[in-house]
């Protein structure tokens, strides 16, 4: 029984380690997204301000060549981290699973009703 409810302690712990997790990349994709939409609008503030929106022209500005530069790594981390959530939330599914598998377990073994068999036992005992 002892070694059930470890195993029950342990499966929530790694099933809000996920949930953290989650909500930490995701922090992280709204800051980067945020930095992201800042120095677009430097890049195109730079471009109108020089006139020359064409990278490959040799008068466009250094500046803009540069934040673009940055904006478009930037972009490439967002990417990364979606695919870095997308396995994350993988993860929490399948530990959520296993933390129901648990429960039910450890709930069988205590002899304690299931959720839904304490409220059919509720209306049955009221309908007497």
């Amino acid at each position: 029984m002892r070694s059930r409810e470890t195993l029950l302690r342990l499966h929530r712990f790694r099933t809000e380690d996920r949930r953290r997790q989650a909500a930490d990349i995701d922090g992280m994709i709204q800051d980067l997204t945020k930095k992201y939409d800042e120095l677009d609008s430097h890049v195109r503030f730079e471009e109108s301000r020089n006139g020359v929106t064409d990278p490959a022209n040799v008068n466009y500005s250094m500046a803009a060549k540069a934040t673009r530069g940055r904006r478009d790594n930037l972009l490439k981390s967002i990417s990364d981290l979606k695919d870095q959530k997308a396995a994350v939330l993988a993860q929490l599914a399948d530990e959520e699973v296993e933390l129901r598998k648990v429960e039910m377990l450890v709930e069988k073994e205590s002899g304690a009703p299931s959720p839904a068999a304490g409220s059919a036992g509720l209306v049955a005992a009221h309908a007497h």
